[in-house]
């Protein structure tokens, strides 16, 4: 099947993913926008997978204050280069993610963090595990692992906080 130019832009609008990742999964998809963006999905998890060994020393902290100044969430969120972190789309992850603190209480990053003897619901304690605010249909892990597809790189929550007045 001949994939045209504007089929490819659309899908790269869509995904972020790279041109020719977007012209091999419109390809196998037989020009179905929707399944090649799970393609592209599917192959961010794999490329995800195998940076996960990758040390995370760079990144950046980002705040986010709820509107009234009442709620608000501090995170650090790594990568592995000082260049990437610096992007707009590290930085839009950051802000995500921090707002998905802000608006749902999570007490550790993931199972790893939690004391052992103590029982959580993981949905409700994990951040990680969470469904996202902006697109209940996906994990923040997933959410993560497409960044790791886009970005190429390792990326790494490390810190959560959440501050409340009143708490």
């Amino acid at each position: 099947m001949v994939v045209t130019v504007d089929e490819i832009k659309t899908l790269r609008d869509l995904t972020g993913a790279g041109i020719m990742d977007c012209k091999r999964a419109l390809e196998q998809a037989e020009g179905d926008v929707e399944k090649a963006q799970e393609l592209l999905r599917e192959v961010g998890m794999a490329s995800a997978a195998k940076k996960a060994s990758r040390e995370t020393n760079e990144g950046l902290i980002e705040t986010y204050i709820h509107t009234g100044g009442r709620v608000g969430a501090m995170i650090e969120v790594n990568c592995e280069t000082d260049f990437v972190s610096r992007t707009p789309e590290f930085k839009a992850l950051a802000h995500d993610i921090a707002m998905q603190v802000a608006a749902m209480a999570p007490v550790y990053v993931d199972g790893v963090d939690a004391p052992e003897g103590q029982d959580h619901d993981p949905e409700e304690a994990f951040l990680l595990q969470q469904p996202f605010i902006k697109d209940p249909s996906r994990t923040v892990q997933d959410l993560l692992n497409e960044a790791v597809g886009k970005l190429g790189e390792n990326v790494r929550v490390r810190r959560i906080t959440r501050f409340s007045l009143g708490e």
